[in-house]
């Protein structure tokens, strides 16, 4: 016998298409930031520094405003069940490693490296976890 979840959304006040779109669209932009920065480091070729920066920015931009979503939303939240605090820190993390990342890739070329390489991993990673409970917490499937 299967188990259904009846109890209704951990999190009342579920993301709009806009929060959800911005929430998913970091963890393309930020991938796309290590995968120009692991062709940087192997090629050195500046274009892809060039490209991580893009990249970085858009990540900001997209990051930003889905935590800006967030926090309306956990504000606005008559049922603070799941981990919806959870996922606003990560969120908020995620963006303050993406602005340092962005900082550090300001850099002249190669002074950028490795330390933008290893931001890059983290704010992936980052971004990908809280995406991941983001998405969770209003699905109702954390409990």
């Amino acid at each position: 016998m299967s188990s259904v979840n009846t109890a209704g959304p951990a999190y009342r006040s579920p993301p709009g298409p806009l929060h959800a779109t911005l929430l998913a669209g970091t963890v393309p932009l930020f991938l796309g930031a290590l995968l120009s920065d692991i062709v940087y480091y192997q090629t050195y070729q500046i274009q892809w520094s060039n490209f991580a920066s893009w990249l970085i920015a858009g990540a900001e931009l997209f990051c930003g405003l889905a935590l800006l979503c967030a926090l309306v939303n956990l504000i606005r939240a008559p049922r603070k069940a799941g981990r919806p605090l959870l996922y606003v820190i990560l969120l908020l993390l995620t963006f303050v490693v993406g602005l340092v990342n962005a900082f550090q890739h300001a850099k002249d070329a190669w002074a950028a490296m490795p330390a933008g390489l290893v931001l890059s991993v983290i704010v992936t990673v980052l971004a990908c976890i809280a995406t991941w409970i983001g998405l969770r917490t209003w699905s109702g499937g954390a409990k």
